[in-house]
Formats: structure tokens, sequence, C-alpha cells
């Protein structure tokens, strides 16, 4: 059978005909479901992320069935991970192979190895010998052409998540979309109002059970503390390189990668490999920072437990860097990139339920001080959540929480008998093969809406892009020397404006490349 007929042809004739139970097993797999109860997916960007989601669960969900994929890189050994040979060595695993990969001193991706992985393991667990993806540089024109998916999963960097998923959702495809919804709160707002507009099944893959911050959430409500004043989340990340200038080294662009695509609706500028890969992440034109990659797992279920709308305020203190020009050291004015480490502090408006609250997020290995643990020599986990009462404060950062009041310090439960947190959205399945894609794919085949879709994604997905504006809008002069400051901007989420900054506003969109505007 011919790659058309493999992929798609027969699914269609089936249908018409009626006569699924005649198609041949070597098309069907070995007691997998039927095709036509398969969602036939396109996977946009074969990254180190996005190649680890594969082979840790996606790729075993019988349900799925990856028909097309994109990246503008069509092969590269000269990505970044976590660690050198973690995804490498599950891809061996996965095919069977020892020597897959042996022939690269760097860490291997793009989308040829993408689509040898998805091929070779369709071919040995499916029996889809002659199984074919198809494979392109521009998501476009695998929207364009690959008429018959009905899902798009999206893991590229954050400033491609707005075009590519309001392209695929204005198809009339299911979107599925990593880590931050979108980097610009304009495109957080679109992106919401289209899936609101065409009623298509979305997830955002930040969801996940709340685990032990429900069950806190849950505590506070019935007075453990008091009143809830404040909640501090803190992350030992940015665990990536962070920028304090511009490069000026114009290497040339690696063989293979279209940077023009990789740029998509950002503008032109120079190739460096300082933007690419996982430190995308340290400039604000390309990513969200540490509490986009990190605080929305974090943060989220604590918002959903607490009907939390939209911030309506945001205050940003940061680090900065200097340099020396003519023997005179002076801060280095940054609109580009991330700080080395920053905290934000977030105001909340009153609910039925809760007083005004603040939250406040910390980055960069900076920790709130808890009086209460002076006398404590252990130090503070590095990524932790504390919350402030009027009566007391739960501290919630490795092992079992702790309740903290006038009484002393206790902990809330034994940590045995703390809840598991189910895996889920960012992280390996670790029952059954694909069951941590449940929610998505349930919805997506028809079933009930997935509690993690874009429309419920909203004060978190806005907060995050906030977050961003805080850090670049606050400078103060003092004579010719510029620093960051902690200016505090009210923001207005039914008008999308900061009031109190006008010149502010230009942080919450993006100045578009021609051609590329949504």
């Amino acid at each position: 059978m011919n790659s058309k007929i493999d992929r798609r042809n027969f699914v269609g004739t089936a249908a018409a005909t009626g006569v699924f139970t005649i198609v041949p097993r070597n098309v069907l797999g070995r007691g997998f479901v039927a095709p036509s109860d398969k969602l036939t997916m396109a996977h946009i960007g074969c990254g180190t992320e996005g190649t680890r989601e594969l082979v840790q669960g996606l790729i075993q969900d019988p349900r799925v069935q990856i028909v097309a994929v994109c990246d503008p890189v069509k092969d590269g050994d000269n990505y970044l991970d976590w660690a050198k040979n973690s995804t490498r060595d599950a891809i061996r695993k996965l095919l069977d192979d020892p020597n897959f990969n042996s022939k690269y001193s760097g860490i291997r991706m793009g989308r040829d190895q993408f689509q040898e992985v998805v091929e070779r393991y369709y071919a040995k667990t499916r029996g889809l010998q002659n199984y074919r993806v198809s494979s392109y540089a521009d998501f476009r024109e695998l929207l364009e052409k690959e008429k018959d998916i009905n899902c798009v999963k999206v893991m590229t960097p954050d400033h491609l998540h707005a075009a590519i998923s309001l392209d695929a959702l204005k198809r009339g495809k299911n979107v599925i979309v990593h880590k931050p919804l979108a980097n610009r709160m304009s495109e957080v707002k679109l992106i919401m109002e289209t899936a609101r507009r065409t009623n298509l099944a979305t997830h955002f893959m930040a969801y996940g059970s709340g685990g032990s911050s429900e069950r806190i959430i849950g505590m506070i409500k019935e007075g453990a503390i008091g009143t809830l004043r404040e909640i501090h989340n803190w992350t030992d990340r940015p665990v990536w390189p962070q920028y304090t200038e511009l490069p000026t080294e114009r290497p040339p662009v690696p063989p293979n990668f279209d940077w023009q695509l990789w740029l998509g609706p950002e503008k032109d500028r120079p190739y460096h490999p300082c933007y690419t890969h996982m430190v995308f992440r340290s400039w604000y034109d390309f990513g969200g920072g540490c509490i986009a990659d990190v605080g929305i797992y974090s943060l989220w279920p604590v918002f959903t437990a607490l009907n939390l709308g939209a911030p309506v305020s945001a205050r940003a203190w940061s680090t900065h860097t200097c340099n020396v020009i003519d023997h005179v050291a002076n801060p280095v004015v940054n609109d580009f990139a991330f700080p080395t480490a920053s905290t934000i502090q977030f105001e909340y408006a009153a609910t039925s339920e809760l007083p005004s609250l603040q939250v406040f997020w910390y980055d960069g290995g900076v920790q709130p001080r808890i009086p209460e643990l002076d006398a404590d020599p252990a130090p503070l986990p590095p990524g932790g959540m504390l919350f402030v009462g009027d009566k007391g404060k739960i501290l919630s950062a490795g092992g079992a929480p702790r309740l903290i009041n006038s009484q002393g310090i206790e902990p809330l439960w034994r940590e045995a008998a703390a809840p598991k947190r189910a895996a889920g959205s960012g992280q390996a399945a670790a029952a059954a093969p694909g069951r941590g894609n449940d929610l998505w794919v349930n919805a997506f085949m028809g079933g009930e809406r997935s509690p993690g879709d874009f429309l419920s994604a909203g004060p978190i997905s806005e907060t995050v892009c906030l977050a961003a504006v805080a850090l670049r809008a606050g400078r103060v002069k003092s004579g010719v020397r510029v620093y960051p400051a902690p200016v505090k901007l009210l923001y207005d989420s039914a008008s999308m404006k900061i009031t109190n900054m006008a010149e502010a506003n230009k942080y919450l969109t993006r100045d578009y490349r021609p051609g590329w505007e949504l």
C-alpha cells in the first residue's frame, strides 16, 4: 500500500462502505482502535520538549495517530536539554535500538528525527510497515495541505503559539498547546475569543490536578489560617542562560534551519543561537520568563480553587546589570531580556468568598522571608508556596505542608497521606500508555470539555503576560542613569489597558512583521 492509502484513503473508503471489518490487519494494527475512531494529529514543534512529550506518552496512546510533523529545523544536533542523553536514551528504549543517534555528539532534534521515531514505532507496535508521516517546515503549508487532520498539538517557542493556534482553530481543528497560551496579552485574548466563537475542543497543557494545593485551599476555606491575605510562590528557575546585552556576533545560520520561519511574527534580526532552543525563554520577544515556564503549574490549581479573576495590578522588583563604557560604569537599560531574578506582586479583586488578595512570585533564587523559621537552620527548598492568613500560615515546600500559627509549627498531614498528583500535561504518565492524555483526548473525541481548555485559562494567562509588562515598564531615572523600579501598574482586563501608565500598553501586544499580523 502506498502512504496515501495507508494513512487516509482507506479510512474514507471504509467509512463510505461501512466495511471496517475487512481492513487488513497490517493497517489496523494489532488490537488497536480502528482509524475511524482515532484522532489524526499534526504535531508542530519537534524540539526537546516536543520530542520528550512524544516518547513519554503521546506516541503510545492508541487513540492518537500522528500524520504530519512540522518544525523550522529539519535536523540539528546543537539543542539544549535538562540532561544530555535523557531523550536519546528514551527513544532507544522505545524503539529497542541501543545504537539510535550513536553518530551524533550533541543533542539531536528536529522534524527528521521526530518523523523517523513515529514511523518506526508505529511499524513496531501497530503493524504499519508502510506508514509515512508528512513533514513540513512551515505550519501554514501543513494546515493548508493536511485537510484530514482533526487536531493540532503546538510545542513551539512561546512567540509562535498564538499564530499556530489561531490558524488551526479557524480551520476547524481542535488544538492542544504548550504553556504559556501566548506571551502577549492581546494574543491570549484573541485565542480565547476564537476558541469561544468556534466552540472547538481545546486543551492548555499547563493543566493538572491540584494535588496538595487543592487540599490546602480546602483547609483554608474551613478557617485553618483565618482570612487568606497573601500567596507566595517561588522557584529556582531560570535554569538556562540569561542575557544582559544583545548579541553582537554573527554566526552563520545552521544548515537545515529556516531562521525566518522560526522568527515567525517577530521582527527580523541576525541569527544567534542564544535566541533559540531552551534559551528562547530569556527574551521578551520569544518567551514568557520563569512564571510562564513553571509558575503556571503551581498557580493555576490555586486560581481555580479560589475562583480568581484577572489581576487588577502588578508591581515588579528585579535585578539589573552594569557595563563600562569609556571608563564610566552605567546600568544597562534592558528592554529585551528577562532579569536574572525578580519579585512580582499581583493584586486580585475581592470575591464573594475572599477579600482582595496579593500573590507574590519570586524567581532567580529569591525567596520570601518567613520570620517563624528564622531559628531553623535548614534552608527552604528551591521551590514552594506559602499561604498567609490573618491567623496563621501554611508552608508547602518539600515534604508535608506545615501549619504555622501562634501554637507553633506542625505538619498538616503525614507525607504518606498527601494526595498524589495525577500524571498529566507536562508529566510522564506512570500507568497505562496515554493515560495522561485522557482529559484532552476524550474532549477531542466528542466527550466532555477539558477542565483545562482555553476558556478556563484566562486569569492565569493574563497574570503571566502582565508579569512581563510590569518588568518592562518600571524604570526610574537618576541623573543620567536608568534603573528598574517597582512601579505599580493598574490593569483593566475588560478593556485590556494599563490605566495609569499609557506608555506601558505597547507591551500588551506585538509589533508584527508584515504578513504575520493576527
